[in-house]
């Protein structure tokens, strides 16, 4: 698993495989390639090898199987690399514009949030809003400049992060530090 975090067939490759299994113009095409990082995974297997074993040993001698130990006791205790994987799923997903444009059309009205407000940021806000004025042209009667738009979609980006790191924040020091510090 280590070597394909440095070698991976590329963009051409996993295009390829994914229009073959049906995969363009699918929203599981855009979770699916990245829905398992090998990154988040040694850090959870980091994290979970510096589990208290006398822990396990005493769950095991009371005869809990191996699904009941992970359910019951392991989970349980890894709050803190659990919030720690969550936030970084949440902001991978959440920035991921990339995988839209190779898996949905261009002119496509399934876009996500996200591809919607790259596009509005790198055409300068000229998609039409209603009638034929751009949404960076006119609001109502009054003239916008568009670069004040598209700062204020790049801070629309930013607003569900900020919301949603407080909630993690206690854990998520503590889970980054935890697989990293021996002692």
């Amino acid at each position: 698993m280590l070597i394909t975090m440095f070698f991976n067939g590329g963009i051409i490759p996993l295009f390829l495989v994914v229009s073959a299994l049906g995969g363009y113009d699918q929203y599981w095409a855009l979770i699916l390639p990245s829905a398992v990082s090998v990154f988040n995974i040694i850090v959870m297997r980091a994290f979970f090898t510096n589990t208290a074993s006398d822990v396990i040993e005493s769950a095991r001698i009371d005869g809990a199987g191996d699904w009941a130990m992970l359910r019951r006791i392991v989970l349980p205790m890894s709050k803190a690399v659990t919030a720690v994987i969550a936030l970084f799923y949440t902001v991978g997903y959440w920035n991921s514009w990339f995988n839209v444009l190779l898996f949905m059309p261009a002119d496509s009205v399934r876009w996500p949030l996200q591809m919607v407000m790259y596009d509005y940021v790198t055409e300068g806000m000229t998609m039409p809003c209603s009638g034929t004025t751009g949404i960076g042209q006119y609001i109502g009667n009054q003239q916008i400049a568009p670069l004040s738009l598209q700062m204020a979609v790049v801070a629309l980006t930013v607003i569900p992060v900020l919301i949603a790191y407080p909630f993690v924040q206690k854990h998520f020091t503590k889970g980054v530090l935890l697989g990293a510090i021996k002692g």
